[in-house]
């Protein structure tokens, strides 16, 4: 039985890994293969399957709420020509090659992963490297490195999200754990980005720098995440945290030998001025208003507002259910979906307030608004899904035992051993689909019972998974794509894998001690 249970899991790697299909079609053949294995040899019934679908759509709307919205906003800021204008900035304030991959390839890549993600951060900062004369390969494999430790809590928690729902687990009991280990991965990433720009004599003159901004990051996204509860903006509030951090950094850097913003050796770009930059800056700041506004409570002015509004949630009981093999599903709720005040709101909210500045200030096109809606729908549909069919693939298999059969397999089969395995199994996931959302959506609740089973704890053990699905993503095909066609290496992206898997896989290793250390200090 584990290996049925394991089959639909085989078939997504195999297509993907070895015939190289994408997320959409893969996913819907393990779909399809779940489906019928689950009626086949788990005996599950109409009923179990209804209720299975059912959990599907809910999760899938959950998630893919903040991940449609989440790009809206990265939309209606590049449309505006803000990123551009932020990127900019940032190649001025510094000639040190070391300096400008971190501030560029790790810090701006790690803010812009906060509210964008889905190939972003590579597909922006890659052409911005290229121009300051880093060579088209370094430019793709240092943002992608640098974005990685920050995916989880990135796209306004998009992923970290899907581990709630896909567990059923509150934030506050599964944000500890997964925050540490990943505000912890921010300083071997820095390290390893400045050495892919500049190699060790680089790493060893930037060290200091590096655990400065990388410690600002990591414990700014923790404190965000797990004493505000604010889990949503984590990584988006890392990222501002290390981008000024990191700008003071470079500009004191610079004046100490003897050079100023005026005399800074020039890259090709024209001085930005101030005002622009805010406006630049507005959608940011906007996102932060909103978040804190609608999240942290009470808030100053409207309560009886806010209190109306959480009320539109979406949440269903079901009952329990048994297959004709036995397995029984508890009866229980959804997480619920707050229409209004949820993460995916905020950031519609967001999108609109901001498009309206952004065309005030003139920095729109004819019919930008319409372009900003055609082109969010092109490049949402197909990752949505995926997302989608993952998802169903997995409601299947929880609801229909197969997932607790596969469970008691892995069980068996690493014993003692499964806390260093639990982040590799996050990475494959992330590597297989090109996501970290969807190998929460697949592993998590495997891992979690799992888990049970071996009487580990379920928040270090979910921590690994995320984490490792969060750095293992940086080698995912999909990413590289993107990241490959902005710089010029289109059909070279083998080249780029083999250039960051080394990387990739020594923060997943990283993830992997520090489970196994939690698992024995606990």
């Amino acid at each position: 039985m584990p290996f049925l249970a394991t089959l639909p899991i085989i078939i997504i790697l195999i297509l993907m890994v070895g015939y190289r299909w994408g997320a959409a079609r893969a996913g819907a053949a393990g779909y399809i293969s779940a489906f019928i294995i689950a009626i086949a040899f788990f005996g599950a019934s109409t009923k179990v399957l209804a209720y299975a679908h059912t959990k599907a759509i809910l999760l899938s709307f959950d998630v893919l709420y903040i991940i449609w919205t989440a790009y809206l906003l990265y939309r209606v800021s590049d449309e505006a020509g803000a990123i551009e204008i932020i990127g900019e900035a940032l190649r001025q304030l510094t000639s040190d090659k070391g300096m400008q991959a971190i501030l560029i390839g790790w810090v701006f890549a790690s803010f812009l992963q906060g509210t964008g993600g889905f190939g972003v951060p590579v597909a922006i900062t890659a052409p911005l490297l290229i121009g300051l004369g880093f060579s088209p390969l370094a430019a793709v494999v240092i943002p992608t490195i640098g974005h990685g430790w920050a995916v989880t809590f990135g796209s306004l928690g998009s992923s970290f999200n899907a581990l709630i729902s896909a567990t059923n687990l509150d934030a506050g009991y599964l944000a500890p754990s997964s925050a540490l280990f990943l505000g912890l991965a921010a300083l071997p990433t820095g390290l390893m980005v400045v050495h892919a720009a500049n190699g060790w004599s680089a790493v060893k003159r930037l060290v200091a720098k590096v655990l400065i901004i990388g410690t600002v990051m990591g414990g700014t996204q923790y404190f965000v995440a797990v004493n505000l509860g604010l889990w949503n903006i984590g990584s988006f509030a890392g990222g501002v945290a290390g981008l000024v951090v990191g700008v003071a950094i470079a500009y004191w850097s610079e004046a100490s030998q003897k050079h100023t913003r005026r005399s800074a050796p020039s890259t090709g770009g024209k001085i930005i001025d101030a005002k622009r930059l805010f406006i630049a800056l507005s959608a940011y700041l906007i996102l932060i208003l909103f978040t804190v506004g609608i999240l942290l409570a009470p808030p100053l002015f409207v309560p009886e507002i806010k209190k109306t509004l959480g009320e539109f949630a979406i949440q269903l009981s079901f009952p329990e259910t048994i297959t004709s093999a036995g397995y029984i599903s508890p009866a229980g709720a959804n997480k619920a979906i707050p229409i209004f005040t949820h993460t995916g709101a905020i950031l519609l909210y967001s999108s609109a307030a901001a498009f309206v500045i952004y065309k005030r200030a003139g920095l729109y096109t004819k019919n930008a608004g319409k372009k900003i809606l055609s082109q969010t729908a092109r490049k949402m549909v197909t990752s949505s899904l995926s997302i989608v069919l993952m998802v169903a693939m997995a409601m299947v298999m929880q609801q229909s035992g197969m997932t607790e059969a596969l469970a008691q397999g892995l069980a068996n089969a690493v014993g003692v051993a499964f806390p260093f395995f639990a982040a590799w199994i996050g990475a494959l996931g992330a590597f297989m689909t090109g996501s970290n959302t969807n190998s929460n959506v697949l592993f998590a609740a495997l891992q979690m019972r799992t888990s049970e089973l071996l009487a580990y704890s379920v928040p270090i053990i979910l921590a690994a998974q995320t984490a490792g699905a969060s750095v293992g993503s940086v080698l995912a095909p999909a990413k590289l794509i993107v990241g490959a066609s902005t710089a010029g290496m289109e059909g070279k992206e083998g080249i780029a894998l083999r250039a960051v898997i080394g990387y990739g896989g020594g923060l997943i290793l990283f993830i992997s001690l520090l489970t196994v250390l939690a698992v024995i200090f606990q």
